[in-house]
């Protein structure tokens, strides 16, 4: 089977690229049309995956579709498979002539949480040839609620293999000068600006309430420390920028170290990991729980298919610092239990998340869809 996929980036997304390199591991012939000039490229070809290049740039709107159209042309896939809403709408509107099958896995569950947005999926796509992967529970049910047929969803998640690797403690804490007994929490995410047109005025992940929650903290435990891992996403230097002006001025003790490549080490420093989104897949949860670091996460997107009260994690509704204040303190409280939750959590999305079954899942979804 050949199939060619749709990425927006070259820089993340390491979600999708490891779907592609377990399609190759199964026989499948894969191409990918994306943008080069990212650090990712060279693991793609590693891989055995077939770069094309493709910029996706709105601004280049028809000569992008006109790309797209040339490559589907070279390349002659059985299946076109995107993985973002702007290649997805790009890639219905540049063939809507084309009878290839169409798979969009739905990153996460974002633009259905806005009604333009979620029409403009739901409108572009042919009956008979445009089908969805939708990564969480969340997005699944939202679909159906829209009328799409069961036989064009199929539910998988975006699979992850850090659960399978060792790190070693205490690089965070030499690095930072902090003692055993500080207590670390963390959060690893990068900085989204407010959507202002859609009335936003907080960040997407949540940055400004986790500062809010520890500002309620820190009077109360003097050891509690900050750590926030990421830097700006997509330009967004000047939401980053004020984002640590307001950590700052909001918290005594707060680090924010950037984007760095030894994120699971500094996990394990970590006494807890907070998710504080208020939009998301799975997204650090998947990571946190894979490294079996207590977790605590937002209500919203597929966070509950994965952090489950009393079982591997703490769910707190989104949007609420003293919520997730308490939940923090939870965590203080009892560590045994919220080590055990975590102990739990590992075990729990090493199999649901083993990135080997969910692409063999996708594998198995391609299969039913050329089938009908």
């Amino acid at each position: 089977m050949k199939s060619l996929h749709l990425v927006k980036t070259s820089t993340g997304a390491k979600w999708a690229y490891r779907v592609m390199r377990d399609l190759v591991e199964l026989g499948e012939n894969v191409h990918v049309a994306m943008p080069i000039d990212g650090p990712l490229v060279p693991l793609y070809k590693e891989a055995g995956i077939i770069v094309h290049e493709l910029d996706y740039s709105l601004s280049h709107a028809f000569r992008t579709m006109r790309k797209i159209r040339e490559i589907v042309k070279e390349v002659a896939p059985e299946i076109i498979h995107s993985h973002f809403v702007i290649t997805t709408l790009l890639m219905r509107l540049a063939l809507r002539n084309n009878k290839i099958p169409r798979v969009f896995e739905v990153p996460g569950p974002l633009h259905l949480e806005h009604f333009i947005y979620r029409q403009a999926d739901i409108l572009t796509a042919q009956k008979g040839i445009d089908f969805w992967i939708p990564t969480c529970r969340w997005s699944y049910d939202t679909y159906k609620k829209c009328g799409i047929d069961e036989n064009r969803l199929f539910l998988t998640y975006y699979g992850s293999d850090l659960s399978n690797k060792k790190y070693t403690k205490g690089k965070l804490r030499k690095e930072l000068n902090l003692k055993e007994d500080d207590i670390i929490v963390g959060m690893v995410a990068y900085m989204y600006a407010p959507k202002r047109f859609l009335g936003e005025k907080r960040g997407l992940k949540g940055h400004e309430d986790l500062i809010d929650a520890i500002s309620l903290l820190q009077d109360k435990y003097p050891n509690i420390h900050l750590v926030i891992v990421g830097g700006a996403w997509n330009g967004a230097m000047n939401y980053e920028k004020e984002v640590v002006a307001y950590g700052q001025k909001r918290c005594k003790q707060i680090h924010f170290l950037g984007t760095r490549n030894d994120v699971p080490e500094l996990y394990q420093d970590f006494n807890m990991v907070v998710h504080p989104s208020h939009s998301e897949n799975l997204g650090g949860a998947a990571e946190s729980l894979c490294l079996g670091i207590p977790t605590i996460a937002t209500s919203v997107g597929g966070f509950p298919d994965i952090v489950i009260p009393e079982k591997t994690g703490f769910l707190v509704p989104p949007y609420s610092p003293k919520a997730i204040a308490d939940a923090i303190e939870q965590v203080i409280y009892h560590p045994d239990e919220a080590k055990l939750l975590a102990h739990n959590g590992q075990a729990f999305v090493k199999e649901m998340l083993n990135s080997k079954n969910t692409s063999k899942a996708v594998f198995s979804f391609y299969r039913e869809i050329l089938d009908q």
